[in-house]
């Protein structure tokens, strides 16, 4: 079923699941599956059983892809997913760093709450929870989710528990670089878990925004307008006003009348204009 930009459904569900059971950079596929593909692929593969997997009612039973060739590698070794034409991010699941179990239902409440806000984001290309939590109880390499999900950024974070008092971390990382934008630490009193979570994810999004504004404008500066998408040429622009001058902004109104051109209901393009002039 197609909901959205999301695929849902009993299929879905089992290959998120059997992608957990993969190790990294393997493939894990369905019995289903295995007897589609065994004659008509030349490579091996390893019965892991039946596995019972989380909210499946029925153990699956899976099967490993074996790379032990030139060819296999090719298939486990996949191109990386080119970057969409606006910034994207992937909100890693919350690692629970507190001994108590029960805090593992609020780190996952925490990213899936911050997922919710980004996408409210129309500019920003968020990847679907199904996907990030696909890496959930897994060390990843930034640069993994950047090949596998074509990505610029990569928000992760923690969560520590003690009595009532609880701290989210959060941080902001450029995943082709490598490098940190944004970190940021809450320390709450933990009386409300849904008043606690939705004031953590409002101050969260708010100051995540305007960090990928200031990345967004430095990445595009540099390339030629024909080049560049309607977003790029409003967050330069943006820089450009900023700056206060009669020149610059001369050049963030060529630039902002281009984008209303090119996408009229592009309001934030239209807003930014008013204040050029």
């Amino acid at each position: 079923m197609v909901q959205g930009g999301d695929l849902l459904g009993d299929g879905v569900n089992i290959a998120a699941r059997l992608e957990g059971l993969a190790n990294p950079g393997g493939i894990c596929i369905s019995e289903a599956t295995f007897n589609h593909l065994r004659k008509a692929v030349p490579v091996g593969f390893t019965d892991l059983g039946p596995q019972a997997v989380k909210n499946i009612e029925e153990p699956i039973r899976a099967y490993a892809v074996k790379a032990t060739s030139s060819a296999t590698a090719g298939i486990v070794q996949a191109k990386p997913l080119p970057f969409p034409d606006k910034p994207s991010i992937a909100v890693l699941p919350f690692t629970n760093m507190s001994p108590d179990p029960a805090q593992e239902f609020f780190a996952d409440g925490m990213a899936e709450d911050i997922i919710t806000g980004l996408s409210r984001l129309r500019w920003l290309f968020v990847i679907a929870r199904n996907s990030t939590f696909t890496y959930k109880g897994k060390a990843v390499d930034v640069r993994q989710v950047v090949r596998e999900l074509g990505v610029r950024y990569v928000l992760e974070g923690s969560v520590r528990a003690s009595g009532k008092r609880i701290r989210v971390t959060a941080q902001l990382i450029d995943a082709e670089a490598g490098k940190h934008i944004w970190v940021e630490k809450y320390d709450r009193q933990l009386e409300d878990v849904f008043i606690v979570q939705d004031e953590i994810t409002a101050s969260a999004v708010a100051a995540i925004e305007p960090h990928l504004y200031a990345e967004e404008g430095a990445r595009v500066a540099s390339e030629p307008p024909q080049n560049v998408s309607t977003w790029g040429l409003v967050v330069r622009a943006i820089g450009l006003v900023s700056k206060l001058g009669r020149q610059e902004s001369d050049e963030a109104r060529s630039l902002l009348q281009q984008a209303t051109a090119t996408e009229p209901s592009y309001s934030k393009a239209h807003a930014i204009l008013s204040w050029a002039v």
